[in-house]
């Protein structure tokens, strides 16, 4: 057997550049901006009725030193470089010098009872923002990868090669412009270099109304000869919020994205870091600057909500909505996708969509005969002080507000959020 493929395989690190983009161009901001920030980024696993076990634990702490021999090759620096001119000589000289540095993170197992194997893992990041930045994707992909090598074993990869296929065969025969966002919660690196190969392959076998516009894992976009897709993560605002201030700071946010990337490169807005009501009350605030950013990035809350608020707003600032595009990266599937682009196209607007578990971790459970699905872990870090300042997230879905409770209560009331 294949040891990417052997639930006792012992998994390692594979590429510097096995992360998603936006860690790339969000680390290159934070060089420019903020050279001397202190961070600090922390685990949270929202599925209270899932547990890890220690043996997961172990084999997870012990991959984390691991991680210090990643180093950008000469090869892949000149694909960077040939691939996304967006990234300066002096930060593809600081990617290149990059080492992970294992003392950063800190990891613990807490029992659910002194006679039980079972638990819960803590992490903590800690460092400087531009080097603690990078951890997190690799992190819960190694977490994920050996839960479900060492915990739950109940499924296994046949149909997986056609399921990938069939998925990007329809998304693109119903004109759906898509991109594989599944790096952090995949089931394996394996699981997603499959489903980006049998996507590339769908989308050599049909071109047409719809497209492959690339995958977020840089490596593997380089590996598959496909565009690395992505710009900007909620990080970004949450800790230019907490030094900057609430009250402006998606504004402040996009204007110091700007001045990294002034060509109109990477122009696409997250909305739902402090709420959407959040957003367009700042984001209306300059016209110049809406007209200027591409689009928008849904990523929490109802998505058949969204399009007719951000037609509502454009059209509010006199801003043809046709010109604009809406991305889509919350929990998509491609029923979903596909009744939101027809919507979008109802509403004279572009759409796309940003999809991940359901490609990369989409499996399903060999004791109930296929019937039943494998359940995928729901695992996110987050920021969580940027200098000693506390870090929030005020997302349209309630469940996924985090940070401290104090500094969720003062936000919600500068943005008239119910509390």
């Amino acid at each position: 057997m294949d040891s990417q493929l052997d639930p006792g395989a012992n998994i390692s690190p594979r590429s510097l550049l096995d992360t998603d983009l936006y860690k790339l161009t969000m680390q290159q901001a934070v060089l420019h901006h903020f050279p001397d920030a202190q961070s600090t980024y922390n685990f949270t696993h929202r599925d209270a009725n899932i547990y890890f076990t220690r043996q997961c634990y172990e084999q997870f702490a012990a991959a984390i030193p691991r991680f210090s021999a990643l180093s950008l090759t000469p090869e892949e620096r000149t694909w960077l470089q040939d691939t996304c001119p967006y990234f300066k000589r002096s930060y593809l000289d600081y990617l290149a010098a990059y080492r992970f540095k294992p003392s950063q993170v800190q990891v613990s197992f807490v029992q659910r009872a002194s006679d039980s194997d079972e638990g819960r893992i803590e992490i903590e990041v800690s460092g400087p923002w531009a080097e603690a930045i990078f951890w997190e994707v690799p992190l819960l992909a190694t977490l994920s990868e050996i839960y479900f090598s060492t915990v739950d074993k109940d499924w296994n990869y046949e149909g997986q090669e056609d399921r990938a296929y069939g998925k990007g065969t329809e998304l693109l025969e119903a004109g759906c412009a898509f991109s594989d966002f599944g790096t952090r919660r995949r089931r394996s690196y394996h699981s997603q270099d499959l489903v980006v190969s049998q996507l590339v392959r769908a989308a050599k076998d049909h071109p047409g109304r719809g497209k492959l516009s690339g995958t977020s894992n840089v490596h593997l976009a380089q590996k598959h000869g496909i565009n690395p897709s992505g710009t900007i993560a909620h990080e970004w605002f949450m800790g230019i919020g907490a030094m900057r201030g609430y009250e402006h700071a998606n504004n402040i946010a996009l204007d110091l994205w700007e001045e990294v990337y002034p060509k109109g490169q990477r122009l696409l807005a997250l909305t739902d870091t402090f709420s959407t009501k959040a957003f367009f009350q700042n984001f209306t605030a300059d016209v110049d600057r809406a007209r200027r950013w591409h689009g928008l990035r849904q990523d929490s809350g109802d998505p058949f909500v969204f399009a007719p608020q951000a037609k509502e707003v454009y059209e509010q600032l006199g801003i043809d909505p046709g010109e604009k595009l809406i991305v889509y990266s919350d929990w998509l599937n491609v029923e979903k996708a596909i009744a939101l682009k027809k919507q979008c196209d109802e509403l004279g607007l572009n759409s796309a969509f940003g999809i991940g578990t359901f490609f990369t971790n989409d499996f399903r459970s060999l004791l109930s005969g296929g019937k039943e699905k494998s359940k995928a872990l729901n695992i996110v870090i987050k920021m969580a002080s940027i200098n000693g300042l506390p870090c929030i997230k005020i997302s349209d879905d309630l469940t996924k507000n985090t940070g401290d409770s104090e500094t969720l209560l003062r936000v919600k009331d500068i943005f008239g959020l119910p509390k």
